[in-house]
């Protein structure tokens, strides 16, 4: 079984984990409604995608 023959340093450890990571939300303002949804996303309040009615309207 292998083991390593040195303890790996915090910023060893850090270097390989550098692609790990928390990425902020892609929120937008709907032009439209005004109401905050992500972006590349239908609004399910009014049905809207890229400016055509995908999607009936929940009441």
């Amino acid at each position: 079984m292998a083991v390593p023959k040195r303890k790996t340093s915090p910023s060893r450890a850090g270097k390989r984990r550098s692609h790990i990571k928390n990425l902020a939300k892609n929120i937008i303002e709907d032009k439209k409604s005004g109401e905050y949804r992500l972006s590349h996303h239908l609004d399910l309040k009014t049905g809207f995608y890229k400016g055509r009615q995908v999607l009936d309207p929940k009441e």
